[in-house]
């Protein structure tokens, strides 16, 4: 037995010895928060309040004893401040042994005593407590977990635990309590006494926001100093049952097939209360208070208690009946004993299908056109009382007898569910004139249970109609062969009416591209009536020339049959061969060959090998040569002609000796071998013919300009002395002029010339019988100038009224009334030596130099 010391007004003993003992507590003491006892288990340490001492002791029995356990534990409560040595705590019986007799348990110094019982009882007691001694211990600076229930009426400061340091006996000790509660959010719940070490309560608790709360006590000397190390309060906040539970919807939906069977789920419901879910304050139990309606049973659906789901508990659930339930479900706390609250269950049942449809009405009668396709017959209806549009309702049909031939089909219409009855092929009222359809129906899905489905009847009656005629066969091949003459017969092409009344029937043409045949209206016979030609490739397609016939019976009304003949045109050697190219380049020295491919649009035996000549003298410069395969010719120039275009004369001929005469364009050239295009001659010959006259025309001109200077021989003053005309000089033979000639006006050349006589034809004057050409004005786009200047160079080469109108020109006039004086001396002396040049002189220094030649007289 081991001890737990501390003052031993507070000792908890634990005996844990293997007997077996009766405890006898003299008075039970329950723990509680705020206490001055302890309940201490072995290992367990603490320190006791004023208010008594508690001991627990654990009993078991060694050899010899055999029994079972009386009672397990027992507690005492001591009185007073110290646990003095032979004091009774209380009476223990061993159950099992030699004797049940109560032996009082007390105490002997530090050790725990039987007084009384057997010798064997006290040799075991003793044997065992010299194993497992318990001594009494310096207490700890250590505090239990203390429990406060929630939501306490007070009075407040309520106070809780006393805390205290061993170290208090020499020195003063100042208590203080830090943590959430204390000095930090939520502050001002806990306090502790300062000096005395009580800890105390302000306020209420509330588990529900916190559960537990952690605190440290410290312990200070006089001085500041700590003389423990912090130690670690735990309050742990009880629950109360002051919440109810909550559903977690106010109203819950949920649904079921009819017909479920008892035990299907259908939904679960969840209520949450937030009391301590290990107590019974937080412990919800469902159930159902109330259904609507309460058909066919008031008791169709179960809650479980604990989880909330909602089950089928009976039979009879039939939507048709009662498509909807009301539940109203209860959730209570204390196992369904406490705090309770509601909600509503709302449960949908489902359609299963189980209801037929059915037939109505179950017969019916039709009228159909014979050879009427995808005609509707008869539509019939149904009536199912499952949900519209669901599939437990959408019918689907079936015709389970009377169509041996597949005559008929049946479809369902998605929006009134009725099966519509409709031709798969035509009725003939001649093979049948009446049907009897026997048409079943059921859902798209399976019945949920076994039930009979129902069958209408439909007689069909056929009407009989005019049909129209039939050929046979409805296309129809033959083979003509081309070219055959006009009206010659080509083949009778016939219909048949399928009516029994015996109708007239004619024939026409409905399709003939090329027009090229034509049909009796009565007998059908088709004759020619064209030229039929297989290589015409508008209207003929791989041989075949298609014409469509028309037959037209004369019922009431008429009706028209269409029949298709082909024609397969067979080849006659009609076509001669044609070479590809009909144009070729080729050149006059080294010449290479040209190929020519030779095509026939007959076919075998009329086509390749083809034969090849030349005919009308094209052999003399020409040569023409068939290739092996006899599919092609080289055309190649045997002599040297010279570059131009030619015709050579070239005669084909096919296997079957049809020739046929092609002229080809040959276009010599001045080159060596092979080429595309002819080379282009030189573009500047012609110029040098241009060039030569241009200077034959110059040498005339200076020819005439040389006699004209021989005529001069007086050389005469170049001024009259008597007139100052320095101002008049002109420059006539002066081209282009420098800058300073850019501004000079022109008309000072025609002065005087107002007063000259009238002539009738002159060379200094426009003629004005000539009309003007028009000149081409400056263009904008600078590219136009070389046109520009070469247009209107044209035009003044071929203008009439445009100086020197083919003679020299006259630039002025010196007769009467001109303002210059007479220039007649410079053509009227044959010499210079008549001339007195001496009045150069007088000029100034701008005549000098003329001065320095002319003057001087027969010095010089």
């Amino acid at each position: 037995m081991r001890l737990l010391r501390g003052s031993l007004a507070s000792l908890l003993v634990l005996l844990q010895v293997p007997l077996c003992l009766a405890l006898a507590p003299t008075r039970a003491v329950p723990q509680r928060a705020g206490g001055s006892s302890r309940r201490w288990r072995r290992g367990e340490r603490g320190a006791g309040g004023p208010g008594g001492r508690a001991y627990q002791l654990q009993c078991a029995a060694p050899e010899p004893c055999r029994a079972v356990f009386g009672e397990t534990e027992g507690t005492w409560e001591a009185a007073g401040t110290e646990l003095e040595p032979s004091q009774v705590l209380g009476k223990v019986a061993f159950t099992g042994c030699s004797e049940q007799k109560l032996a009082p348990l007390g105490t002997d110094k530090d050790d725990f005593t039987l007084n009384g019982g057997t010798a064997q009882e006290r040799k075991a007691l003793t044997s065992f407590l010299s194993k497992r001694i318990l001594r009494r211990r310096k207490r700890e600076w250590v505090v239990p977990p203390i429990s406060i229930p929630e939501n306490g009426k007070g009075p407040f400061p309520q106070k809780l635990n006393q805390i205290k340091s061993n170290k208090d006996k020499g020195t003063k000790i100042f208590y203080s309590i830090t943590g959430p509660g204390a000095d930090s959010p939520p502050e001002g719940l806990f306090t502790i006494e300062k000096e005395t070490g009580w800890l105390l309560l302000h306020k209420p608790l509330d588990r529900e926001k916190i559960a537990k709360y952690e605190l440290l006590g410290h312990a200070v000397s006089e001085n500041g100093a700590s003389v423990e190390e912090p130690m670690n309060i735990s309050i742990i906040v009880t629950d109360q049952n002051d919440h109810k539970p909550n559903f977690t919807q106010d109203v819950f939906r949920g649904s079921v097939l009819e017909g479920a069977l008892p035990g299907t789920p259908v939904m679960q419901v969840t209520a949450i209360d937030e009391d301590d879910a290990n107590t019974d304050n937080g412990i919800v139990a469902y159930t159902i208070l109330s259904q609507e309606p309460q058909q066919p049973h008031d008791l169709m659906f179960t809650a479980h208690r604990k989880t909330g789901t909602i089950s089928v508990v009976s039979s009879g659930l039939d939507r048709e009946k009662v498509p909807r339930y009301t539940l109203t479900i209860q959730a209570a706390d204390y196992d369904g004993h406490g705090l309770g609250t509601t909600a509503v269950a709302i449960v949908e049942i489902l359609d299963a299908n189980d209801n037929a449809p059915v037939f109505d009405p179950q017969k019916y009668e039709a009228q159909v056109p014979e050879n009427a396709v995808g005609y509707e017959v008869q539509r019939l209806t149904v009536t199912d009382l499952d949900v519209p549009n669901s599939p437990a309702w959408l019918a689907t049909y079936r015709i389970v007898r009377g169509d041996h031939g597949d005559h008929f089909s049946i479809s369902t219409n998605p929006e009134s569910n009725q099966g519509i009855l409709t031709t798969k092929k035509g009725l003939d009222f001649e093979a049948q004139n009446k049907y009897t359809l026997y048409v079943e129906v059921a859902n798209e899905t399976p019945f949920a249970v076994k039930l009979p489905t129902s069958t209408a009847t439909v007689v069909v009656h056929v009407e009989d109609v005019n049909e129209a005629p039939v050929f046979v066969p409805p296309s129809k091949v033959i083979e003509v062969q081309e070219g055959v003459s006009l009206g010659e017969h080509v083949c009778t092409y016939t219909a048949q009416d399928p009516d029994k009344q015996n109708q007239k029937i004619s024939y026409h043409i409905l399709q003939d591209p090329a027009g090229w045949v034509a049909v009796d209206p009565d007998s059908g016979q088709v004759t020619a009536a064209g030229l039929l030609d297989r290589e015409d490739e508008q209207f003929v397609r791989n041989n075949t020339y298609e014409v469509i016939v028309l037959a037209v019976d004369n019922g009431n009304p008429p009706t028209t049959g269409t029949g298709t003949l082909l024609i397969i045109l067979t080849d006659i050697n009609d076509h001669g061969p044609v070479p590809e190219p009909r144009h070729i380049i080729i050149c006059n020295q080294n010449p290479v060959p040209q190929v020519l491919n030779i095509t026939d649009k007959d076919v075998s035996p009329h086509s390749s090998p083809f034969q090849a000549k030349l005919i009308l003298d094209s052999d003399i410069y020409w040569m023409a040569e068939v290739n092996e395969r006899g599919d092609a010719v080289a055309l190649s120039l045997k002599k040297f002609l010279k570059q131009g275009t030619y015709d050579v004369n070239l005669s084909l001929s096919d296997h079957g000796n049809n020739e046929q005469l092609t002229v080809i364009k040959a276009t010599v050239c001045d080159c060596y071998g092979h080429v595309d295009t002819c080379p282009e001659p030189l573009k500047g010959g012609f110029i040098f013919p241009v060039l030569g006259a241009i200077l034959a025309l110059l040498l005339l001109l200076l020819v005439l300009l040389l006699l004209v200077r021989k005529k001069q021989k007086v050389k005469e003053p170049l001024l009259p002395p008597e007139d100052d005309t320095r101002d008049n000089v002109f420059y006539y033979g002066e081209e282009g002029g420098g800058e300073e000639d850019q501004d000079y006006d022109i008309t000072q050349l025609h002065r005087g010339l107002e007063a000259r006589p009238e002539v009738v034809l002159r060379n200094d004057v426009a003629p004005t019988f000539i009309p003007t050409p028009v000149y081409r004005s400056r263009p904008a786009n600078p590219d136009e100038i070389s046109n520009f200047i070469i247009e209107n160079l044209k035009a003044a080469d071929t203008d009439p009224t445009a100086p020197p109108y083919d003679s020299l020109l006259v630039f002025d006039y010196e007769g009467s009334g001109s303002d210059a004086a007479s220039l007649s001396s410079l053509t009227s002396s044959a010499s210079d030596q008549d001339q007195d040049y001496d009045y150069l002189n007088e000029w100034g220094s701008r005549f000098k130099k003329l001065a320095d030649m002319y003057g001087g007289g027969e010095d010089d």
